[in-house]
């Protein structure tokens, strides 16, 4: 009797993962649509898109990869783009958390009207700030150097790690820090060897907010530099493919290598991204 009755519960639940199953797939597909094309229009000639836009490739034409690497100077600007990331990344992260750490932890007024103030950048349209940072940089003679675009980069996340990790702490509770405190820490010490372990997870997070924002950016490269050897491979993308007529043997390409460097990080590190995320929706 007792099998009868489960055996309904399991058909359904059967069912339920199934069609979980099934959904999840479809999503993957949707995502990775766009990419197989763009993989796959990246090895065909002109004549061959032009004459079946959706078919797949009648000729493995890999001279478009060889003419973008040759044209686009794209190991030096892969280089450009990844340091300048990393940097921003890491300043962000350190300047941010070190000032959020007080004003989530003070409550007084001035550390709320602070805290409201350092946020109001989130809402400011960058095209807003552009005309102050160049007159700023340029009065400090960073025009054209990798520290003004690192400068410029960090000053404008910095609200957005501000926001992410007050937020965080709000949610940390005291005692852990009350605790420190009793074992002789003093303030700097709590930040270091306590809060900032905690704060490895929203840390991962933010990182990955931050790095889409640096490399795909195109405004602030042209902007604050002017070295060809300096810029980023966003700009050595757009600048290769043009903006007088569409080559699709020259954007498909650039677009792959543009993304490549992109892709084989997260992959590389998808494991310390999903751990951290993870880590903080566990976190006691």
């Amino acid at each position: 009797m007792n099998r009868i009755h489960l055996f309904p519960g399991s058909i359904a639940q059967t069912l339920a993962a199934t069609a979980r199953a099934a959904l999840a797939i479809a999503i993957v597909v949707v995502i990775l649509l766009p990419i197989g094309y763009m993989l796959m229009m990246s090895v065909r000639s002109g004549a061959d898109i032009a004459a079946r836009p959706l078919g797949l490739p009648a000729a493995f034409e890999w001279s478009n990869y060889a003419n973008a690497f040759s044209q686009m100077n794209y190991w030096r600007s892969a280089a450009n783009t990844i340091g300048i990331t990393l940097v921003v990344a890491f300043l962000v992260s350190v300047l941010s958390s070190m000032a959020a750490y007080p004003l989530a932890r003070l409550g007084n007024r001035l550390s709320s009207a602070l805290y409201v103030l350092l946020t109001l950048g989130l809402i400011i349209p960058m095209f807003a700030g552009l005309t102050p940072m160049y007159l700023l940089l340029r009065d400090l003679g960073l025009l054209n150097t990798y520290a003004g675009i690192i400068i410029a980069y960090t000053a404008l996340n910095l609200p957005l790690g501000i926001f992410f990790y007050s937020s965080f702490l709000k949610s940390v509770p005291l005692e852990l820090e009350d605790a420190a405190m009793l074992d002789g820490c003093n303030a700097w010490q709590v930040y270091w060897h306590v809060i900032l372990p905690l704060m490895r997870p929203i840390t991962g997070t933010l990182a990955l907010f931050v790095t889409l924002h640096v490399w795909n950016d195109l405004v602030y490269p042209l902007l604050f530099l002017s070295d060809t050897e300096m810029m980023p491979i966003t700009v050595t993308v757009f600048r290769f493919i043009g903006t007088q007529d569409i080559d699709p043997t020259k954007l498909f390409p650039a677009a792959v290598l543009g993304t490549l460097p992109l892709l084989v990080i997260f992959l590389i590190l998808q494991r310390r991204i999903v751990a951290g995320i993870t880590a903080g929706a566990v976190k006691g």
